[in-house]
């Protein structure tokens, strides 16, 4: 069974819901026959490749939220992480244009390291404030994270995975998200948000209870689908 899994490497509640879901894989009797595939998706794609802007500022701009309310969102959500063991420095880190971490997210797919390089550029972006909008840095951290670094640098200056990614968002829309993270279970049930593991827990017993009525748990229902 596969579960599609769309994000953007700067959302915060991306890499929340991301954990959230793998607490409910982990308990899940099945997990191991499950197929994971992210997808990529912008939040923004008009913020500039050129430079970098304050995540705080950001906010402020977008939302028309004072600077302290922006700094106190960001606490809250940083607290929230957390609870899932993750490490956020959101006060005061910039984020920028993500579409070239997300070529390298799709050339990472190709190679079979999707989720490890998903999980480099979280990192690296959320907890070590290190850059996924400078091609070297990004260059350098799809190599930790086993990438070749001569066909990654390579992909970002030939323009490679620019379709995929732009298609990626479009089929996401068609699907009905109107936000990330926003997941799949076998292209029929939909979870929106970094939900509890229990949403994700009934979504993917559902699933599996379609494909084998006969086993235990197909009276299960599922409260979102896509």
């Amino acid at each position: 069974m596969r579960v599609d899994i769309w994000s953007d490497l700067v959302c915060p509640w991306c890499w929340i819901g991301k954990r959230r879901f793998e607490q409910a894989l982990a308990g899940f009797p099945h997990g191991d026959q499950i197929e994971i595939v992210h997808h990529s998706f912008q939040l923004d794609p008009t913020m500039p490749t050129d430079r970098v802007v304050g995540q705080t500022a950001m906010l402020v701009a977008t939302y028309g939220m004072t600077e302290a309310q922006a700094r106190a969102s960001q606490v809250a959500v940083e607290r929230t992480a957390a609870t899932v063991g993750l490490e956020y420095h959101l006060v005061d880190g910039f984020v920028g244009n993500t579409a070239d971490a997300h070529r390298l997210v799709q050339l990472a797919g190709d190679r079979g390291i999707q989720d490890a390089v998903v999980e480099r550029f979280y990192l690296a972006h959320f907890t070590q404030g290190r850059s996924l909008f400078d091609r070297e840095c990004l260059v350098g951290l799809a190599g930790e994270a086993g990438l070749d670094a001569d066909e990654a640098r390579r992909v970002l200056v030939e323009g490679t995975y620019a379709d995929v990614v732009d298609g990626d968002a479009h089929r996401a829309r068609a699907l009905g998200a109107t936000g990330v993270p926003f997941f799949v279970v076998d292209s029929r049930y939909g979870v929106s948000g970094a939900q509890p593991p229990e949403i994700f827990t009934e979504a993917l017993s559902h699933a599996w209870a379609d494909i084998h009525p006969s086993e235990e748990g197909a009276d299960q229902t599922v409260e979102s689908s896509a």
